[in-house]
């Protein structure tokens, strides 16, 4: 069945089964593949994407759910929120193997929106579910903090 889905402000149609999941619509179907595969049941964190500025995990979530909702990927997130997160991950050599950056990035995005000063519990909620296999956790936090900083001053 073909599904309209408006992805990074632009409209694609997509001629899926109904269960397909969002991920494999947005690599197989649209040629974005910034949000990664990594473990197909929600626990990882790594396809986590935005719809309607939320952060969504894109490999159980079917597209049958979301026509008319604006989804947005790691290749078009945008705003002083976006900005002052990848410049904190970059000046703080979070990203190791960079595999699960991608999801870790967007839902810090999406915890900044929410909340300006996140303490470090707040942090730790938000990010709970994202698997780093590195282990990069401590720069996590503090990029988000260093982010959250920029973001005040």
């Amino acid at each position: 069945m073909a599904y309209t889905l408006k992805v990074n402000g632009t409209t694609h149609s997509v001629d899926v089964d109904d269960d397909t999941p969002l991920l494999w619509a947005l690599r197989d179907n649209i040629g974005l593949t910034g949000t990664k595969f990594g473990c197909g049941v929600a626990q990882c964190g790594a396809c986590t994407v935005h719809v309607d500025g939320q952060p969504l995990r894109s490999c159980v979530t079917p597209v049958s759910a979301l026509e008319g909702r604006e989804i947005t990927t790691i290749e078009a997130i945008a705003g002083k929120e976006a900005e002052a997160v990848q410049t904190a991950w970059i000046s703080m050599d979070v990203p190791q193997c960079g595999y699960c950056q991608s999801g870790q990035v967007m839902t810090a995005v999406a915890l900044l929106k929410e909340n300006r000063k996140p303490s470090d519990r707040d942090i730790d909620l938000a990010m709970n579910g994202n698997i780093c296999r590195c282990a990069t956790y401590a720069r996590i936090r503090a990029a988000i903090h260093s982010a959250a900083h920029t973001l005040e001053g």
